[in-house]
């Protein structure tokens, strides 16, 4: 599974060079192979998880490259998409809970970096 390329460029003094590319539009060309069960894990959720009750700023769902928390308002949580995971760790490092747990896919599963 891939996360789609965007076409949209920053702009200001966050413009990219002529011929570069954003980070999305880079994360649209990893190949991932989903596993069957995530290797991400919230270690406390419901009503009185770290990030329901006292995280305001919720840092995982804007430090994450590949988006991989997003906050459901409605619901009160944070919805993990495992499979889009680039394993870079800024969640884990950011979380001022220590609310994420973090284990590498199992073999032969998760991204595929292409170099070159």
């Amino acid at each position: 599974m891939s996360l789609p390329a965007t076409e949209e460029k920053p702009q200001g003094k966050n413009a990219l060079p002529e011929g570069a590319m954003s980070v999305e539009a880079k994360l649209g060309l990893l190949d991932y192979k989903k596993a069957p069960d995530s290797h991400i894990q919230l270690a406390k959720t419901g009503a009185d998880a770290p990030c329901v009750a006292a995280c305001d700023t919720k840092p995982c769902t804007t430090v994450c490259p590949a988006k991989v928390y997003e906050w459901e308002e409605r619901e009160k949580k944070i919805h993990v998409a495992y499979e889009n995971c680039i394993e870079c760790g800024a969640c884990r490092m950011l979380c001022p809970f220590d609310n994420i747990k973090c284990d590498w896919p199992v073999g032969g599963f998760g991204v595929k970096y292409k170099y070159g």
